[in-house]
């Protein structure tokens, strides 16, 4: 049998839930509160009890924001066996403290460094593996189909296509990219992915955690690059004033014909009028030739924290959710993507579409907001978004960044 517990963040603030586990017992403590994610966690356990007729799981269950508080002490105080979070530099401070257990021999004995393959370096920290990926969503550009055959445009592989593409749709009356950046966090999608099409995944995540200046001459090329865009027009004028739903009535409408957004778009696209024959989606464009195309795409997992006190039937629970089939399973439920690329391909065309490209992606950034520090990461995206609406202020922008940077990572 399953134990559930429903907690309240008042709950979790004054107490910490006990993980005391018995012999067959692990303790698993994570934050799927929302319905979607809930019913994909019973599902799993239930499962994997009947696959472990020996073991059971007690299942804590914490609200988002009350888990966040909560982890950073039951990691210390008093571990379950199995705990859920985030991969790359979300990942890092808990293994740097010692509080993850290292499971590469979980990989090693699975298969995982195949199946698993492009998850591997933003699971690695000091040559091992720290935890188990089971869910991501693809980012990248979707398009509108119908308005590129028209305008006899082939989806962009380089950057020059993706510039002329821009041009001729200006020179036809439509806006060639569209975004919202009033609620700032659709900016990190740009300044990632430039970043890591400019520079690369190595020095994008040194740069997100901290260890490179935002004056650094590498970094200024990123915004030369975006200046390419913002310069010649090719952004909707009012993005800074508008949210990321309000930036899709451009395309529904025909005025614009390129978003660079997550999956979760879709289906406020096709809530606006969309039909899926008139939604392409492309991965974002090559920009320096010969570097490894890393992707964007946020990754959820579960870790054995070092504290725990049935590692050897908490391993067991982690290669139960590698598995091809638990993954198809859970992601089927929660309308995302299997990381295991033997999981069975889903059926919807744009998630089969990132499930192929993450799939031979060489390596996944988590996000901005993710893979940076939170103080740095809102420094960073309010930069962003004044670096879109005042181009002329970059020098100022990351010479204030650079300030917040060297304060936050002294």
């Amino acid at each position: 049998m399953t134990f559930f517990k429903s907690l309240s963040s008042f709950a979790l603030g004054a107490t910490l839930l006990s993980s005391t586990a018995f012999a067959g017992e692990i303790v698993l403590n994570s934050d799927h509160s929302d319905p979607a994610p809930k019913k994909a966690m019973e599902e799993l356990i239930a499962d994997f009890q009947k696959a472990n007729p020996d073991i059971t799981v007690k299942w804590n269950n914490f609200d988002h924001e009350g888990y966040k508080s909560a982890i950073r002490n039951f990691l210390t105080a008093d571990a379950p066996d199995v705990a859920a979070w985030y991969a790359g530099n979300r990942m890092e401070p808990f293994v740097k403290a010692g509080l993850f257990e290292d499971v590469s021999d979980v990989w090693e004995a699975n298969g995982l460094n195949d199946q698993l393959k492009s998850a591997s370096a933003s699971m690695t920290i000091d040559g091992k593996k720290w935890g188990v990926p089971y869910t991501y969503y693809q980012w990248g550009i979707y398009y509108r189909k119908d308005i590129f055959a028209e305008q006899g445009i082939e989806p962009p592989k380089n950057w020059a296509e993706f510039l002329a593409a821009c041009e001729k749709l200006k020179s036809a009356g439509i806006t060639p990219i569209t975004i919202g950046t009033k609620a700032l966090w659709p900016t990190g999608g740009w300044f990632d992915y430039l970043n890591l099409r400019v520079n690369g995944y190595e020095f994008h995540m040194e740069l997100t955690s901290g260890k490179v200046p935002y004056t650094d001459p590498r970094v200024k090329a990123v915004f030369e690059k975006w200046g390419e865009l913002v310069n010649a027009g090719y952004f909707n004028e009012n993005h800074a004033a508008i949210d990321w739903q309000d930036a899709i009535p451009q395309m529904v409408q025909g005025k614009a014909a390129m978003y660079l957004m997550g999956n979760f778009a879709v289906a406020t696209m096709k809530d606006g009028g969309l039909t899926e024959d008139q939604i392409g989606f492309m991965q974002f464009p090559e920009i320096t030739a010969g570097i490894p195309m890393a992707e964007e795409a946020p990754t959820d997992t579960f870790h054995i924290p070092s504290g725990a006190k049935n590692k050897e039937d908490a391993k067991k629970f982690l290669a139960y959710l590698a598995s091809p089939e638990a993954q198809t399973k859970m992601n089927a439920t929660l309308g995302q993507l299997p990381v295991n690329n033997q999981a069975e391909k889903p059926a919807d065309p744009f998630l089969n579409a990132g499930f192929e490209m993450l799939s031979n992606a060489y390596a996944l950034a988590q996000f901005y907001d993710r893979d940076a520090n939170a103080e740095m990461a809102k420094a960073g995206m309010e930069g962003f978004q004044e670096f879109m609406v005042k181009p002329d202020r970059l020098d100022a922008i990351l010479e204030r960044l650079e300030k917040v940077r060297a304060r936050v990572h002294k």
